[in-house]
């Protein structure tokens, strides 16, 4: 079995649209959190999402070939140019041992209401030639290899909430059992659109406040659902001795992969949290079984009450003792939102950098006490650390479960 190394990370979120940018955002508690802007709310009656701000497509892809991504395409390559530049990464690996493990949840829904609403307002004709390279799901991963030149294995995941994390932990896989060199992962998402908001808010998920301040509250007892974000988070994998030899800088070794499935129901978590909690216990039986000391655990943390209370459930199940004596969790929800099929992605980000900088992130916005979410939560104000293994949690609908384990370098 290969080591796996992360060499390159790369990111575009609502609080900010590269890594160093974010990184400060969470280690300051800054939310990325305010009114859409993206469409009229007024018939809706949901107001808030954590938008990418000040984001240009052109200034970062060059040309006006970006006219014809969906808006989540251009998140994905946006983040992956972060990524691949930060690594060092090309020119070092042969074409045909590069790959690209580039998922979404939705894909291009965007693009899919913006052409329904041209069909049903001025029929067929109009429809554009690039509708279907736009809107379907495959398509980052498609055009991040052509970017690329990746040649080798190529596989969109889709998982819901925990696509990110699949992508990045089934890239993992790949490499570890030689299947590839290097690998560029992760995930990326653009719906805040009228059909999703509509979507998620008729299916209950959807924070109704109007306190920005108040609306992405993971953990607390007064939690009323999640925040849509929006955005990407891409990692470049590589096999650790090769990254070693050419003197790439190793942000972190991925040691575990968890993945699991509830198999109980479409959208809520199974209230015994059994296959959430041996994801983790995956995770951390492949990487470091019980040889650790302090654990940071980055949660999934949605900010709705069924997820925050079985997931708390799930950590103290695989834990034991140590959830109280040795964990530290957070969720940086609480500043992003939810990112959809981008979040695993950006929260590993978060859980890798706690081991490179020694910080955990707060958990923002927490004031009213939930006796069923009794872990230490890190919250409001970030605090120095010293851990040794930093978890990144993603549950999704579906009853999807991924749990990646990461170490220092």
């Amino acid at each position: 079995m290969r080591r796996v190394a992360i060499t390159g990370m790369g990111a575009i979120s609502p609080i900010g649209n590269n890594v160093k940018d974010m990184w400060t955002a969470m280690v300051e508690g800054r939310h990325g959190i305010g009114a859409i802007t993206h469409f009229d709310t007024t018939p809706f009656k949901v107001k808030l999402a954590a938008e990418v701000k000040d984001f240009d497509p052109q200034a970062v892809l060059g040309g006006n070939e970006f006219k014809r991504y969906d808006r989540f395409i251009q998140f994905a390559l946006a983040a992956a140019d972060e990524a691949v530049t930060d690594s060092g990464i090309p020119g070092t690996v042969s074409e045909d041992r590069l790959g690209v493990y580039i998922g979404s949840g939705v894909g291009g829904i965007g693009t899919t209401y913006q052409e329904t609403e041209k069909l049903l307002q001025k029929g067929p004709r109009w429809i554009s030639p690039f509708l279907v390279p736009m809107m379907i799901g495959n398509m980052a991963s498609g055009l991040a290899a052509i970017r690329y030149r990746a040649k080798g294995i190529n596989l969109p995941v889709v998982t819901a909430c925990a696509t990110a994390s699949h992508s990045i932990g089934e890239a993992y896989r790949a490499i570890r059992h030689g299947y590839a060199d290097a690998v560029i992962a992760g995930g990326a998402e653009a719906a805040i659109n009228p059909i999703s908001v509509a979507g998620f808010t008729s299916c209950m998920a959807l924070t109704q406040t109007t306190d920005s301040d108040r609306a992405s509250i993971p953990f607390d007892a007064e939690r009323s659902g999640f925040v849509m974000g929006e955005g990407a988070g891409i990692f470049v994998l590589e096999e650790y001795e090769r990254a070693k030899a050419r003197g790439a800088r190793i942000y972190a070794e991925i040691v575990g992969y968890g993945n699991t499935c509830d198999a109980y129901h479409m959208t809520a978590p199974d209230p015994e949290a059994a296959s959430g909690s041996r994801a983790i216990v995956q995770a951390l039986s492949e990487g470091v079984g019980d040889n650790y000391g302090k654990l940071y655990i980055n949660a999934h943390g949605t900010s709705t009450p069924l997820n925050d209370k079985c997931e708390t459930l799930a950590i103290k199940s695989a834990l034991g003792r140590r959830a109280y004596q040795d964990a530290i969790v957070s969720s940086t929800k609480s500043m992003t939102g939810h990112m959809l099929g981008a979040a695993g992605a950006v929260e590993a980000i978060a859980a890798v950098s706690v081991l490179t900088d020694g910080q955990a992130p707060p958990t923002i916005g927490y004031q009213v006490a939930d006796p069923d979410c009794d872990l230490d939560y890190v919250p409001n104000v970030a605090r120095r650390v010293d851990v040794d293994v930093s978890l990144s949690l993603s549950l999704g609908f579906g009853g999807h479960n991924a749990c990646l384990a990461f170490v220092r370098a």
